[in-house]
């Protein structure tokens, strides 16, 4: 498929063979704050981003919330693989700090929007946050088949000042998926407030 998405875009979740992605991640990577001492040393500050998935019916209705505080959907087809609280203390180590699956097949027929939004928990500046980065790929946890999404949130002049963001919006059209590739930063600051400006705006 090799898309490579900026903010605002939307494609057709189909493969170049022609069948369709069925089992998408989103894995969101950042690093601890580095912090100097009154001596001259440095010290790391641990950051805890929080990434969720919202999902919702035909008419907008809100169903679950995929989260650090439930990890699985009701139907077992989202995943996420838990929360991180610190970020990578010793530099990036080029993994994933927290990752959340979607299986399509095993989606509720009933959803019809599946939104992903990223928190700052303790309220960390997302331009102080060192290589803070989104990747939404197919494959697995443990395999990479294709990114056809990527935000540098660390290097990214717009999201210097705000604490969240919404990610991207997956939505079923004629009973096929396509996504959304949002990227913008909300004034929110907490999770709710977030899926509350996506149902006001984004779906």
């Amino acid at each position: 498929m090799a898309i490579n998405l900026q903010k605002g875009q939307r494609i057709n979740l189909e493969k170049s063979n022609g069948s369709k992605l069925q089992n998408i991640c989103v894995g969101i990577n950042w690093g601890a704050i580095e912090k100097k001492g009154w001596f001259g040393g440095t010290s790391k500050e641990a950051v805890d981003l929080d990434a969720s998935c919202a999902l919702y019916d035909d008419n907008k209705n809100l169903l679950e919330i995929v989260y650090f505080g439930k990890l699985r959907s009701i139907d077992g087809s989202i995943a996420h693989s838990g929360d991180d609280l610190t970020g990578d203390m010793g530099g990036d180590d080029g993994l994933d700090n927290e990752i959340i699956t979607v299986d399509f097949a095993r989606l509720n027929p009933s959803c019809s929007y599946v939104a992903f939004v990223l928190n700052s928990f303790q309220g960390h500046d997302f331009g102080t946050i060192p290589f803070a980065s989104i990747r939404i790929y197919e494959g697995t946890p443990s395999r990479v088949n294709e990114v056809f999404a990527t935000f540098d949130i660390a290097n990214g002049s717009s999201f210097a000042g705000h604490v969240s963001m919404v990610m991207g919006v997956f939505y079923k059209k004629n009973n096929e998926w396509k996504f959304n590739a949002i990227g913008e930063p909300t004034k929110d600051r907490k999770l709710e407030q977030t899926v509350s400006t996506v149902t006001n705006q984004y779906l």
